[in-house]
């Protein structure tokens, strides 16, 4: 029997109500608009749901994949051979107990996030407003911006680690540094919830923050386009999107992949690019930024298969 089979029947007969989809479109769950289908994807609406389909997915060898808004990743043209797990049901966030203290779960986007955190009163998470991604894949990576980052914000964070169950972890134990965490470490682990510790602030003035941190945005970044954020990590001394204009590189393009006429850090989709494209792209970007200036671009884009 092979996983296929064997974890649709385990799911009828023990979470017949979960939502499940065969043969989707990964295209139509990552920000770059590309990607292959995955065989099986699934909607956990709780935490306890995530925790059980995960261990049943482990048991019939579907090599289950966790994805929150699709907004950092690459996923091949011939798709996934394995069950994906959406945590976009995952999407509850309270105040806590404590002064300045919210509760989400993995699933709640960055930017409804930072709203919630404006209107009641709470200031830290102005930068993340314009992030596109959500709280789970954030808190993995140490999302940040306009010099601002989750591990500002994040006093603890409750995960799924496969051979050891449901772990919380704070502080030091979270290993925060640049696009990395603890849990980048330990990629099996799975955030299921977030507890935020942030100050007190005026609302109308993290408003108008937040208000002005998105018009840079525009700005400066080709929005208007998919693509995944920033493509390469900054480079210790550097900045990827300079080096890559001053290789002469904007408007490169291989397909329908090209490096953003308006921001050079930005690979975008121009319509019908491929993940192949989108590979062959980041490669010659590299070549050329390493021949040129001898600095080694590292993408920030992750690759799944």
């Amino acid at each position: 029997m092979d996983w296929v089979t064997q974890l649709d029947k385990q799911l009828a007969d023990y979470l017949p109500d979960i939502r499940l989809l065969k043969e989707e479109p990964m295209a139509r769950h990552t920000s770059f608009r590309v990607g292959g289908p995955a065989r099986r994807m699934a909607f956990p609406e709780r935490g306890e749901q995530l925790v059980l389909l995960y261990s049943m997915a482990l048991d019939c060898g579907a090599r289950p994949f966790i994805l929150g808004n699709g907004t950092n990743l690459l996923v091949p043209d011939e798709g996934l051979d394995r069950l994906v797990i959406k945590t976009s049901g995952l999407s509850r966030m309270e105040l806590g107990e404590g002064p300045g203290c919210i509760t989400a779960e993995a699933g709640v986007s960055l930017a409804r996030l930072a709203d919630f955190a404006c209107k009641q009163g709470l200031t830290g998470l102005e930068f993340a407003h314009g992030i596109p991604g959500s709280l789970g894949g954030g808190v993995c990576m140490n999302a940040g911006a306009y010099g601002g980052e989750l591990k500002q914000a994040v006093y603890s964070v409750s995960a799924l680690f496969p051979e050891e169950g449901v772990k919380h972890l704070c502080g030091e134990e979270l290993a925060f540094g640049y696009r990395r965490s603890f849990l980048t470490e330990n990629p099996a682990a799975t955030v299921l919830s977030v507890e935020l510790r942030l100050a007190t602030g005026d609302p109308a003035a993290i408003r108008k923050t937040m208000q002005d941190l998105m018009a840079r945005r525009k700005a400066s970044q080709p929005l208007e386009l998919p693509s995944a954020g920033s493509t390469f990590k900054r480079p210790e001394g550097h900045f990827a999107g300079t080096l890559i204009d001053q290789c002469g590189l904007k408007g490169l393009a291989v397909g329908g992949a090209q490096v953003s006429e308006k921001h050079a850090g930005f690979i975008v989709n121009r319509g019908e690019a491929t993940c192949a494209d989108i590979l062959a792209l980041i490669h010659r970007v590299q070549k050329a930024v390493q021949e040129k200036t001898g600095v080694r671009l590292e993408p920030e884009v992750r690759f799944v298969n």
